[in-house]
Formats: C-alpha cells, sequence, structure tokens
C-alpha cells in the first residue's frame, strides 16, 4: 500500500496501517532530522515525537494538497528546526547568565552617559573636517567602504581619496586628542 492510502487508514485508527506506514517513513524521517539536528540522540528524539504526532494528527492530513509523504517530512523538518532553536536558545541564555555571574557590576547610567559625550564629541570633531574630509572619512569608518570603494563611489582618483583620509584623520586624531 501506498504512504497516502494508508495515512488515510491511520486517520481512523488503524495500528495495523501506522505499523506500515511507520516502516515506509521512519528511514526517511529520521534522516531528515539527523541532517538537520546533527546530534544523535536528539535525532531519535525528534524522529519518535514525529512518529507519534503522525499518530495523533494523522486526520489532518489533506491529500488534496499533496502527497503523505512530503506531509510527514514537513512535520519532521518542522518539529527538527524547533529542537534547533530551542537548543540554540538555551544554550544563548545559559551563556548570558555565565557572562552576567562573571562579570563584576557595573554603574550602566554612568557608561551611557560617558558613551553619549564620546559620540557627541566626535560628531563636534567631524564637523570641523571640511566636507570632502568629512564624506571620505564618513563613507570609510562608518559604512565600511575601503579607500578604494570611497574613490570609485566619489568617482575621484585614489590618491585623492588617500590625502583626504589623511588629512581628516589628522585632524580628527588633535580635535579628539582634547577628549581624552
Amino acid at each position: 500500500m501506498e504512504a497516502d492510502e494508508l495515512l488515510v487508514l491511520v486517520a481512523g485508527g488503524d495500528q495495523k496501517a501506522f505499523e506500515e506506514l511507520y516502516g515506509l517513513v521512519s528511514g526517511p524521517v529520521f534522516g531528515l532530522v539527523r541532517r538537520v539536528v546533527r546530534d544523535p540522540a536528539q535525532t531519535e528524539e525528534v524522529a519518535q515525537e514525529v512518529l507519534l504526532e503522525l499518530w495523533r494528527s494523522a486526520a489532518r492530513f489533506d491529500p488534496g494538497r499533496g502527497s503523505a509523504l512530503s506531509w510527514i517530512l514537513t512535520l519532521a523538518h518542522r518539529r527538527a528546526v524547533d529542537r534547533v532553536r530551542s537548543a540554540r536558545a538555551a544554550t544563548e541564555r545559559e551563556q548570558r547568565e555565565g557572562r552576567r555571574a562573571h562579570h563584576p557590576a557595573f554603574d550602566q547610567v554612568a557608561e551611557e552617559v560617558e558613551a553619549g559625550l564620546e559620540r557627541e564629541w566626535v560628531r563636534r570633531c567631524l564637523d570641523r573636517l571640511t566636507a570632502l574630509q568629512r564624506q571620505s572619512v564618513t563613507l570609510a569608518y562608518y559604512d565600511g567602504y575601503t579607500y578604494r570603494e570611497v574613490a570609485e563611489r566619489l568617482s575621484l582618483p585614489l590618491g585623492t581619496v588617500k590625502t583626504r583620509m589623511r588629512d581628516g584623520l589628522t585632524r580628527l586624531r588633535e580635535c579628539l586628542g582634547g577628549a581624552a
């Protein structure tokens, strides 16, 4: 019998049909879950959950929307992705807690104020540059372009951009030297 026919019988509570369907789909389900989850123990657990869900929710299968195998593998993929996301979230929570536990407490308000003052100082120093210097420095340091890319974006020779950058950075260093 085909998986589509078996799944319809499983929806009616036919245990023999489920055994046969299990034999047909357990390998593909396990293989798909293994590719997503990667951990052998987790793979077995997720595959078992999928097959149990298959027994419980077989009545939701709609043959008009696709094949039984596709539907089953979609269930498996979703469950595997959920497991990976859940594991990743748990790891991230543990790491955050670990970092929090090992770092001394700090005055967050004072650090935010200090960072704000530093940003304002940099803005003031950038405003003291010529428009051409500011444009070159901004493209390179804030937008992440290379000198060559800055030259291309501004339709200027590379040497001109390098000169602007050097002069602009010198002026910034002099200006920011007063901030230290």
